[in-house]
């Protein structure tokens, strides 16, 4: 049996990595500032996660949500305190997309309706509704087409308010920054025009923060750069800093089911372990200020070069708008400079690094970029 073929690959081989670096299997030291698609948030193999999980494995590794775990309720608890979300209440999974699955099904046991708005360029995962609220035909089966999904253009007010007086919306699902799409910052006033008709139609503000959440834009949530509070938060990738969790975070008014959500694997002791000890760092570290920090140093210098068509995002989320002519250079970057970066087609780079980057590690990035694309 050989792995499925279904990911395009770079010809590296990971042995070891540390902070902002990797190590491949020749000895080569690499740059990282993808981060593994934004999921790690503090850093590679920071001692205290490492000590955290290997403790918890050494006591208890998993056990299902049949019992009581006191860790879920620390993990709740120090998740409101840092995200200020503190009148909030937890649910626990494994993934993104399965993130995104419970908050559009809790929506729609909440008012009892079927619609879903998304936007142009969405990307919300790969399963079932997920995937059907994720605007890309190429990812979504047959099995997974719907009628229950809408898609609006980004940041059309006028279109958003004509969906909501043609459909009864159950939910409105939205990134603060989109990433796939190609780091699109929704602007403040257009979430403020959901939070507005949410609360008119008696409608679910679902703020997808999966990538663009747990401190990478400078704020908890990028949604909080509005000022407004989303029904439910979804996370992911950063959230275990490589261990597979996923959450919610749901607002008071939703009441709670026996049966209405469910999971076997979220919120076990090695999940929760993990998650305790990256929002311990974050703290420790005061990695939110770093990523405002660090990230608004490199969009300001990114926009001083000529070649650059545009730099968007928020903190440590950065695309960068280039032409075709230079739709090398990121692959140069990997191959001549050992720099790990992402991208969104046609030819935006992306960069997704540890939120404890350094302005040293930036500079760094910097004079490569300046070498490629002059």
């Amino acid at each position: 049996m050989k792995p499925f073929d279904v990911y395009p690959v770079n010809n590296i081989v990971i042995e070891k990595a540390l902070g902002s670096h990797v190590w491949d299997d020749q000895g080569n030291q690499y740059l990282d500032l993808y981060g593994g698609h934004a999921v790690i948030s503090i850093g590679h193999t920071h001692p205290h996660y490492v000590k955290r999980l290997t403790d918890q494995l050494n006591k208890v590794g998993f056990y299902s949500n049949s019992v009581k775990m006191p860790l879920q309720e620390q993990l709740a608890a120090l998740l409101g305190k840092v995200s200020g979300k503190e009148d909030y209440h937890l649910f626990l999974c494994n993934s993104g997309a399965e993130a995104n699955e419970n908050a559009l099904k809790l929506a729609s046991f909440y008012n009892g309706r079927k619609k879903v708005i998304a936007f142009r360029k969405s990307f919300h995962g790969r399963t079932s509704l997920a995937v059907a609220a994720t605007d890309n035909p190429n990812i979504v089966a047959p099995v997974n087409q719907t009628d229950n999904v809408v898609f609006l253009p980004w940041e059309d007010e006028a279109a958003l308010e004509a969906a909501f007086k043609e459909y009864e919306v159950s939910s409105v699902i939205i990134e603060g920054i989109q990433g796939v799409g190609g780091i699109n910052v929704a602007s403040e006033s257009f979430l403020r025009k959901i939070r507005s008709l949410c609360d008119q139609y008696n409608a679910v503000f679902i703020a997808d923060a999966i990538q663009c959440g747990y401190g990478r834009s400078g704020k908890f949530y990028s949604h909080d750069y509005a000022g407004v509070n989303a029904d439910i938060y979804t996370m992911a990738k950063g959230i275990g800093n490589g261990f597979p969790l996923g959450a919610i975070s749901i607002a008071p008014k939703f009441k709670a089911v026996h049966g209405m959500l469910g999971t076997t694997f979220g919120g076990n002791h090695l999940a929760c372990a993990a998650a305790l000890a990256v929002l311990e760092v974050m703290e420790e570290e005061k990695l939110i200020d770093n990523a405002a920090k660090i990230g608004g140093y490199l969009i300001e210098q990114l926009k001083n070069f000529k070649e650059v068509l545009e730099v968007r995002g928020r903190g440590l989320m950065i695309g960068i708008q280039l032409p075709e002519s230079l739709a090398h250079v990121k692959k140069d970057l990997l191959m001549k400079h050992r720099i790990f970066t992402g991208e969104a087609k046609p030819n935006v780079i992306r960069l997704l690094p540890s939120l404890a980057l350094t302005k040293e590690h930036a500079d760094q990035f910097l004079e490569a970029f300046s070498k490629e694309v002059k």
